[in-house]
């Protein structure tokens, strides 16, 4: 990662392994329609109104942050997304998930993962949350019962694996995760939830312990 230089307007675009496949087959297959912005490089505590030059001045300090390059791993970029919000709303929407996370016994033991938004009501209530599993050797992920959103409603989701072929996402208002066998050790992943309709980002931690053979399995083996 590094910093670019702020004194030309620029745009640095990168495409993420997923997009390299996509262009390589052709450019009827690589068709962008949609796009998101974010602020995450913004330290918004440094908005200073009581600046000795005046208001003028305010954001001065906000203004020389330095701007990083564009990465393609999901997880570091586009946490802060800007929306568009009723001008009403005094509060920005933020996503709460239940529980905040998740530690599963190997093969087949499941869980529910319910998302929630506060300060606007309704929120995401239309297009749901993107989940995204970083790893799905760890666990399988579906959209809970009763989660569904109605298919003339359902955004196009964006393939958000970036370099890893192992993450795969869902959308939905509610998940489940059903842990996958795990003989060797214990493995853990990442959840990321997202808010379609008022952005907000939370992420849930899954781990799912290894399988522990019964001394009675092992005697029997052994024999």
């Amino acid at each position: 990662m590094g910093y670019l230089d702020k004194t030309t307007i620029t745009v640095d675009a990168i495409l993420t392994k997923k997009g390299r496949e996509l262009l390589a087959k052709g450019s009827e297959f690589f068709n962008i329609t949609q796009f998101a912005l974010a602020d995450d490089e913004i330290d918004y505590n440094l908005w200073d109104v009581n600046h000795s030059l005046g208001s003028n001045y305010y954001g001065q300090a906000i203004e020389a942050l330095p701007l990083v390059e564009a990465v393609p791993d999901e997880t570091q970029v586009c946490k802060y997304k800007l929306v568009t919000l009723p001008k009403n709303i005094a509060r920005m929407p933020t996503i709460t998930v239940v529980p905040t996370s998740l530690t599963l016994t190997t093969g087949g033991q499941s869980a529910l993962v319910s998302p929630t938004t506060v300060n606007f009501a309704n929120g995401n209530s239309t297009y749901g949350y993107t989940a995204i599993l970083s790893d799905a050797d760890v666990c399988y992920i579906n959209v809970a019962p009763g989660g569904e959103i109605s298919s003339q409603f359902n955004p196009t989701v964006a393939d958000f694996a970036g370099d890893s072929t192992k993450s795969v996402s869902v959308v939905g208002r509610r998940f489940e995760i059903v842990a996958k066998p795990q003989p060797i050790e214990s493995k853990t992943a990442t959840l990321t939830i997202i808010g379609n309709e008022t952005g907000g980002v939370k992420t849930v931690t899954i781990t799912v312990n290894k399988e522990n053979l019964s001394s009675n399995v092992l005697e029997q083996a052994v024999y």
